[in-house]
């Protein structure tokens, strides 16, 4: 099975109508796990939830997309909203998260034993960047991370960060405690704002701790690094696009998706994935990704197959 581990909230889409908004099921880690799901791969979510009319809500479209519910922390704390705003298919958001039941998880909330039957576990989102919840999470990482192949999705929300410098220390110990990192090109320029090239940027953070460095370029596609530098490059199917909602959580399911078919959910077996099969996962990952701008919100395909692939 692959824990996730993060946020999980209500987008507020908006409608046709003046001031109108449609509730769906977001953020980036509760979007990773129901991408796993409905590729018919054991997915678990780890999340603070509330006992309110849309952590119902959350919970029901968890079990629809075969999600296991059963890490969720639940309380009667209100549920994180993020009101979204489109422009030319791409988003922005307002978020709502003071005192939320995502946001006040604390580190003894966690679930204290793990199955041997996670293999791997997924970080990332908003919920590394606020407190107290983002030290329960890389409290949980630390203590569970041995044996099990980590993902992040670094996904930095500047309109969260406090306390820049405690921030980036905390980041720092997570990219040192994960295998696989995801980040977008934006996020490396706010991490490295400086003038070289990104392949050594991307080789900072590597010589970091992570094995591998899935660096997106939006539309472009994605470069992949590991400690020797540029592996290869994967672009981006062309598509029609609808919004921009979830493509990297679909790119992060696709990812983990077929690491597992191809049998390598450990660091090991990561390392020892050959050029074919790597570029392959990549590829499976960027269709996937791509296809889900093909409609509004996050709403990643069941058994996805791509004939780009």
């Amino acid at each position: 099975m692959i824990l996730c581990c993060g946020e999980s909230l209500i987008d507020m889409i908006p409608s046709d109508h003046v001031m109108a908004f449609k509730p769906l099921a977001g953020g980036a880690v509760l979007n990773t796990a129901i991408g796993i799901g409905r590729q018919s791969v054991d997915v678990g979510l780890v999340s603070g939830v509330s006992t309110d009319l849309f952590g119902d809500f959350l919970v029901k479209t968890l079990q629809d997309s075969a999600v296991d519910v059963s890490y969720l922390i639940r309380s009667d704390r209100p549920t994180t909203l993020a009101f979204v705003t489109l422009a030319s298919g791409h988003a922005s958001y307002a978020f709502y998260d003071e005192n939320t039941a995502g946001r006040m998880v604390l580190p003894d909330d966690m679930p204290q034993e793990l199955s041997n039957e996670i293999d791997a576990l997924f970080f990332g989102g908003i919920s590394l960047a606020v407190e107290p919840c983002a030290d329960a999470y890389v409290a949980f990482l630390d203590k569970n991370k041995a044996s099990r192949l980590v993902m992040v999705d670094a996904n930095i929300r500047r309109s969260f960060i406090n306390d820049e410098p405690r921030y980036r220390a905390r980041m720092a110990k997570v990219f040192a405690n994960c295998d696989i990192l995801k980040i977008s090109d934006e996020d490396l320029q706010w991490i490295s704002p400086t003038n070289q090239p990104r392949d050594k940027k991307a080789l900072e953070i590597l010589n970091q701790g992570p094995e591998l460095l899935c660096l997106t370029l939006g539309a472009k596609g994605v470069e992949v690094y590991d400690k020797n530098g540029l592996r290869f490059f994967c672009p981006a199917p062309r598509t029609t696009v609808a919004d921009t909602i979830g493509a990297g959580d679909a790119f992060n399911a696709g990812l983990l998706v077929s690491i597992k078919r191809l049998h390598a959910l450990s660091t090991s077996a990561v390392l020892a994935l050959s050029q074919n099969d790597l570029e392959t996962a990549v590829r499976f990952a960027t269709a996937f990704a791509s296809d889900t701008t093909t409609r509004q919100g996050s709403d990643p395909a069941w058994n996805f197959k791509s004939s780009k692939i």
